[in-house]
């Protein structure tokens, strides 16, 4: 089919074209299917007709030009699908606002069956044909949610949340995500589910979930500082290096420096992004010794968690500047916001939620990948091997002695 751009500035509408294209293409594909009694891949059999490729249909919106893909079919009378096409271009205007209610609570048959009625009430579509729409419609969210992870080999796994109002009226909860940079270097958006906060439990139930779908262990996760997620982490994938964003630590020790004090925040980030762990660890002593007396609170913000500050460090130096911040992911959740802003107005969890699905999907098509030289490739296998072993050695059981110990009688005291 014929895919959809979002090359415009405007979220209300690519939002608006996207779902109007869907909408048609499913409708398309249900009329052929009711013209020739069977789905796209069955067998003919006794059914006379035969699908022949798709030609390109085009309609003009007020939101720009909607392109779409139109089945062709032969030894049957297709008029039915050259109708519908007509119908379409007197109905933009239904077409639109069906297209964002879409996105905000899903599409009843009723909603479908009035877009491809034509004037004299008949409609175009069969009931079973409308029914099969409004399922398709979602169709590509449920997939997303459950399908299945085994193919995905996940080098860098970035973990955060936003806040967002999942019932009209009631507090912000948080919605968590999780995407990935493979082994391939192609970045993947594969979570987003809402967790009751950034909970151990909810960012467990994250990180289990997507285990059970069969997703490998990464060499290295990043996070915010959030006290959940990092348990769920170190228990999830204890092996795994995990990297805390420094994006978010930076800001932290900001937030308790006064503006003259400009030099313990550059010399942080010095320390935090030094060519070595050996030379962060020793711009970390230097910065202890000159400010720590001056500014305790920020210097004490400025060590804690320090080793996961500098996991990064033990990655390809070309990769540095992409795992040590979940960046991508907050600007991805700025994308969402404008989106959601558009449609003004919800209609529950589900429906939040699948328009931060919508927008963010949407979004990531658009991710550009990371090079991984052969011998970047080595290096982290070397790494995670490494770590691998570590990981064995430090959850070895200690044995007690067995040998008998030496008795000391009082003649033999001294």
């Amino acid at each position: 089919m014929i895919n959809g751009t979002t090359d415009s500035d405007d979220p209300r509408g690519d939002l608006v074209r996207l779902a109007a294209q869907r909408i048609v293409e499913e409708a398309m594909e249900a009329a052929t299917r009711d013209l020739l009694g069977r789905g796209h891949y069955e067998r003919r059999g006794e059914h006379p007709g035969y699908r022949n490729g798709y030609r390109q249909g085009r309609m003009k919106t007020s939101e720009g030009e909607v392109h779409y893909a139109v089945p062709q079919v032969r030894e049957v009378d297709g008029a039915i699908l050259s109708e519908m096409r007509e119908r379409l271009k007197g109905r933009t205007e239904s077409l639109e606002k069906l297209a964002l209610e879409m996105y905000a609570r899903g599409c009843s048959t009723r909603d479908i069956e009035e877009i491809f009625r034509t004037e004299g009430g008949r409609s175009l579509l069969s009931r079973t044909a409308v029914s099969e729409v409004t399922e398709a419609l979602w169709e590509e969210y449920e997939e997303f949610a459950t399908r299945d992870l085994s193919d995905v080999r996940p080098l860098y796994l970035f973990l955060d949340g936003v806040a967002e109002r999942l019932r009209p009226g009631a507090k912000r909860e948080a919605v968590l995500a999780a995407w990935a940079i493979t082994w391939e270097g192609k970045k993947l958006l594969l979570y987003l589910a809402p967790g009751t906060k950034e909970t151990t439990e909810s960012s467990k139930e994250m990180l289990e979930n997507l285990k059970r779908r069969g997703m490998s262990d990464p060499v290295l996760v990043a996070t915010d500082g959030a006290p959940g997620v990092i348990r769920a982490v170190e228990e999830c994938f204890p092996s795994s290096l995990r990297q805390r964003c420094l994006a978010h630590k930076v800001r932290n020790i900001a937030a308790k420096l006064p503006e003259e004090a400009r030099e313990v925040l550059d010399a942080a980030r010095a320390a935090y992004q030094a060519p070595s762990r050996a030379m962060a660890k020793a711009m970390r002593e230097d910065l202890v010794e000159r400010y720590g007396k001056d500014h305790p609170t920020a210097v004490a913000c400025f060590e804690e968690d320090f080793e996961a500050c500098i996991a990064h460090l033990q990655c390809p130096p070309a990769h540095r500047r992409v795992i040590r911040t979940t960046n991508l992911l907050e600007r991805l959740f700025v994308e969402e916001r404008r989106r959601v802003r558009a449609v003004g107005h919800l209609f529950g969890e589900r429906a939040v939620l699948k328009l931060m699905y919508g927008a963010l999907i949407r979004v990531s098509e658009k991710w550009r990948g990371i090079g991984i030289a052969d011998f970047e490739k080595r290096q982290l296998e070397r790494l995670w091997e490494q770590l691998v072993k570590k990981q064995k050695e430090e959850a070895k059981p200690v044995t007690k002695s067995t040998s008998t110990p030496t008795r000391i009688y009082s003649k033999n005291r001294t």
